[in-house]
């Protein structure tokens, strides 16, 4: 092999060096690629979870409208509301130490 033909393979061996280099860590290669899919994962799981949190609230707010039962239990829970003929019995400190 003649030194002309040694230096040639030696540029286009350089030369492809430099281009896979170019192509896994340019702004476009291979390592943003990687990147961009792993952030694609995340926002299609955000996604679906938000698509099941808009369907829940979605079937509470048709309960909501629809449920006197649910309206009620609401009522109960989230606002402290009793019924019309219910009484609310509380538990003093000293009932609670002579129980002990």
């Amino acid at each position: 092999m003649s030194t002309a033909q040694r230096i040639f393979l030696l540029f286009v061996t350089w030369l492809l060096f430099n281009l896979f280099l170019v192509i896994i860590f340019s702004d476009k290669g291979f390592v943003e690629l990687i990147k961009l899919k792993n952030e694609k994962k995340s926002l299609i799981e955000q996604n679906t979870a938000l698509v099941q949190k808009n369907s829940a609230s979605y079937y509470e707010i048709d309960r909501l409208k629809n449920d006197p039962g649910f309206i009620e239990s609401v009522a109960r829970q989230k606002l402290g509301m009793i019924g019309k003929d219910e009484v609310i019995l509380i538990k003093s400190n000293k009932d609670q130490k002579a129980e002990k």
